[in-house]
């Protein structure tokens, strides 16, 4: 005990919590160099699923709402007009109708009007002529019926039930508005948006860059002249030339405390910020192949997870431990901790529960004799490649030998979808702090992101009665006994909800990391270079 306290006591004492004044008067110029963990699959948002995408190609685009940026906490009441510049709901939140801005272009020059709108979300709805190659945020929108232009500057989006929700989801860094007149293969490779900065290049497995958008419907934005993402894939070697010089800004949210300690070390100007982002490092399993298909050995698995020893090793106790909803009090939908502790695998202690699991191995044959032979595949980034380690180790404590093999981002992402593997740690991120994101999207049946195949239709109906309630307190025990049933059937084990850093050198200026998300926060627009 008083060594984790110590442990803190160093860590904070070594982040610094200086933010800058807001007397102080933003300079144009300037570019900024940010390291990148990856090399994103493509720089399609509306096609892809991960911060490695929205980090660098967000500031290309628009939404028609989003989260304040200066805003460190996601709520429906930090919600800010973009291409709309007005909302209003019907009477029982079922019609959402947008008054959009006029004399907005697209980088090319094509004026922007509700026909875009339209478009944007009858690819999300698979409506249009030349489809999506993937389609994650598909769950999101299965309450939308269809997106009616009323003129060039006026559309609605009506509901088949009502979904207060729907603004948030709207105000999400994944619901950038695209253009009709670019077909998706060409926003891949060179996306065009409405955004304070127009893309120039992506050299896959080394840089993106972006320009200053001259001609920004806001005027006097964005304050930087472009923004340089080198990619570089070694933590340690990212890290090293953000200390040398050579970068103002790490790739956010992936500087964790041991890292962090030594990067202080090393460049104690540094300003750095550790903050939950609403992202759990969880367990896939695919419930359709062996030996998984059998609820006992999930049911093993669950019991087999040493919870702290993960906050412990990974986070040196920056981490909570929770359920598939972000704990609080950053988190606004987690479940109570005496209701988590019900929970087969949470509450007891973990070696009750190793035995628990190891008699239900060797029901099935298994021992120390004849032992499990499992592939365990990650996707090749730290993040995701040092809960295997700590996996793979436990699996072992209940007769399980498996293999960690790593899988690069961009072949990550199809291999999951298409449930080509067995299982693997996981980082799940909520785009926005709200049920409907989550439960629609990981574990609602037939979801595309739902990775493991999970599907119980009884709950099915229950996402959509927590989405249709208006009553906060009510909705949120509805949220909890969701969250509790789903940690009961080991659709997607959660091991715990992180906090992890962005660090800026003193001269960046004007970002804000956000605590109940990793994908809203990359606009760019207000951020500047004190050079």
């Amino acid at each position: 005990m008083i060594r984790g306290w110590l442990n803190f006591v160093l860590l904070a004492a070594l982040i610094c919590f200086s933010w800058p004044s807001t007397a102080e008067e933003p300079k144009h110029g300037g570019t900024l160099r940010v390291f990148h963990r990856d090399s994103p699959g493509s720089a399609s948002i509306l096609e892809e699923a991960s911060d490695s995408v929205t980090a660098p190609f967000m500031a290309v685009f628009n939404n028609l709402v989003l989260f304040n940026q200066d805003e460190p906490r996601n709520t429906v009441d930090h919600i800010e007009p973009e291409l709309a510049t007005s909302w209003e709901w019907n009477a029982d939140k079922s019609a959402l109708t947008f008054t959009l801005r006029q004399g907005v272009r697209w980088h090319d020059g094509r004026p922007f009007t509700s026909a875009d709108v339209k478009c944007t979300w009858d690819y999300i709805l698979g409506r249009s002529a030349t489809p999506l190659r993937a389609n994650p945020r598909n769950g999101w929108y299965h309450n939308l019926k269809d997106v009616v232009p009323d003129g060039d500057f006026k559309v609605t989006f009506q509901l088949g039930r009502p979904q207060p929700a729907l603004l948030s989801l709207l105000a999400s860094g994944y619901s950038a508005v695209y253009p009709c007149h670019v077909p998706p293969r060409d926003m891949r490779t060179h996306p065009i948006g409405t955004g304070p900065f127009k893309f120039v290049e992506f050299r896959i497995n080394e840089s993106i860059r972006l320009a200053r958008n001259t001609d920004y419907w806001r005027e006097g934005r964005p304050f930087l002249d472009g923004i340089e993402w080198t990619i570089v894939t070694n933590r340690s070697t990212s890290v090293l030339a953000f200390t040398a010089g050579k970068f103002d800004m790490t790739f956010p949210n992936e500087i964790t405390a041991p890292v962090l300690r030594d990067l202080k070390l090393q460049e104690p100007a540094a300003v750095c910020r550790m903050v939950p982002n609403n992202c759990a490092i969880n367990v896939i399993v695919n419930r359709e192949r062996a030996p998984f298909d059998d609820p006992d050995f999930r049911r093993a698995l669950a019991l087999s997870l040493d919870r702290q020893a993960f906050v412990d090793i990974l986070t040196e106790g920056n981490g909570i431990i929770g359920g598939a909803m972000q704990p609080g009090p950053d988190g606004s939908w987690g479940m109570p901790p005496e209701m988590l502790a019900t929970v087969p695998g949470y509450g007891g202690g973990i070696e009750a529960n190793r035995a628990e699991a190891r008699a239900i191995m060797a029901k099935h044959g298994y021992g120390p004799d004849n032992r499990m032979k499992l592939t365990v595949n990650a996707r090749n980034v730290p993040a995701h490649r040092e809960p295997g380690v700590l996996l793979v180790e436990m699996l072992r404590q209940i007769y399980i030998d498996a293999e960690l093999v790593p899988v690069d981002t961009a072949a990550w992402f199809p291999k999951i979808t298409r449930k080509d593997y067995v299982i693997g740690p996981n980082i799940t991120c909520g785009a926005v702090d709200d049920p409907d994101q989550n439960f629609y999207e990981n574990y609602a049946c037939g979801s595309e992101r739902n990775f493991t195949g999970y599907c119980n239709k009884e709950l099915d109906a229950l996402f959509d009665k927590q989405s249709a309630e208006t009553n906060v307190e009510a909705r949120k025990k509805l949220v909890w006994e969701i969250d509790k049933r789903i940690a009961e059937d080991v659709a997607r084990p959660i091991i715990l909800h992180a906090e992890q850093a962005t660090c800026w050198r003193p001269q960046v200026k004007n970002y804000t990391p956000m605590i109940n998300s990793s994908y809203n926060g990359f606009r760019f627009e207000d951020v500047w270079l004190d050079k």
